[in-house]
């Protein structure tokens, strides 16, 4: 049976970044780029609630949608980075804020999760309705790669996308809550953690909630939140089924349209182990690895003062023979 191909990459780290924390932190503190103008646009779901999308003002060329990771949004530095990538190069970008990230409150009781891939799937057929001839790619980063990559799985042949790229997927999320729950790892839990809190307590300030919030503030693990509160909004039993069912790993081996997955074997959101082997991937998939890189930063550059961030450039040379 093919199997995929793990690559070694080609990026090269900052000598002055030598650990996963400062190469993940870094983008996060000082990546700043120009504005770019973006159209807003709220779509409506089947289901009565929605999701926001923003555009960039290019009306022509290949268009590539971009889904962001755990609390993300537009002004995430990676978002609003590869958002003006993307209209540098003269392509189409639309960034879909998963539910309840925007900025509002969504209307359901229910929000988004690592493993949900319907907002996914719709928007994607709505682009392809709208924009029958054009070429379509994905973007995924962390819990919204895991998303896409599951999607990808799952609809096999079935998508309009024609190629997409992954970065710094949580490939197994029982490994990464429990990564994130150890040594300085623990940083990033508690700043996710406490906006997640504050967005159950906002969502249910006016409505009644479908368990106890007394003991909110106790719920200070990924483990502990995602059985009390991600688990029974979503339709899982326990934090174990929702992991479970929602990892991506296992639909890796069935995705058929080029697939790049981008990852470093020092990322601090999960252990080495989490990585798949060639022969969980399909023959459309490649898995690029650094073992530098942190989460989501693989920053480059001979001094601080002229930093290079290569993932940018890196999957759009990954996606342009496929949409061009």
């Amino acid at each position: 049976m093919p199997v995929g191909k793990i690559v070694s990459s080609k990026y090269r780290p900052a000598w002055w970044l030598p650990d996963p924390h400062s190469q993940t932190l870094w983008p996060y503190l000082f990546h700043r780029c120009a504005d770019i103008p973006l159209k807003p646009e709220r779509l409506e779901l089947a289901d009565g609630d929605f999701v926001d999308l923003c555009w960039t003002s290019n009306t022509s060329g290949p268009l590539v949608a971009v889904f962001h990771g755990l609390e993300g949004n537009i002004r995430s530095p990676y978002a609003t980075s590869i958002m003006a990538h993307i209209h540098n190069k003269g392509w189409r970008g639309v960034f879909m804020h998963f539910r309840g990230c925007s900025g509002e409150i969504n209307r359901l009781e229910r929000s988004y999760h690592s493993g949900e891939t319907g907002d996914i799937r719709y928007l994607l057929e709505i682009l392809r309705q709208r924009f029958p001839e054009t070429p379509i790619a994905a973007i995924g980063y962390s819990l919204g790669g895991n998303a896409l990559l599951k999607y990808l799985g799952e609809s096999a042949d079935k998508t309009p996308v024609f190629a997409s790229v992954a970065i710094s997927v949580p490939y197994l999320l029982h490994n990464s809550a429990d990564r994130l729950s150890k040594g300085l790892s623990r940083l990033y839990q508690w700043r996710l953690i406490q906006s997640l809190q504050k967005k159950v307590r906002n969502k249910f300030k006016l409505r009644k909630a479908p368990f106890s919030l007394d003991n909110l503030n106790t719920l200070n693990t990924f483990y502990k939140f995602d059985d009390k509160i991600t688990s029974p909004l979503h339709g899982f039993s326990s934090a174990d089924e929702y992991y479970s069912q929602s990892s991506c790993r296992e639909y890796l081996a069935r995705i058929q349209v080029p697939t790049l997955l981008v990852h470093a074997r020092n990322d601090p959101f999960m252990t080495s182990s989490a990585i798949p082997n060639a022969d969980e991937l399909s023959e459309s998939v490649i898995l690029e690895l650094s073992d530098k890189g942190g989460h989501a930063g693989f920053v480059s550059g001979i001094v601080p003062w002229n930093t290079q961030y290569w993932l940018e450039q890196r999957i759009t040379e990954f996606l342009t023979p496929y949409i061009l």
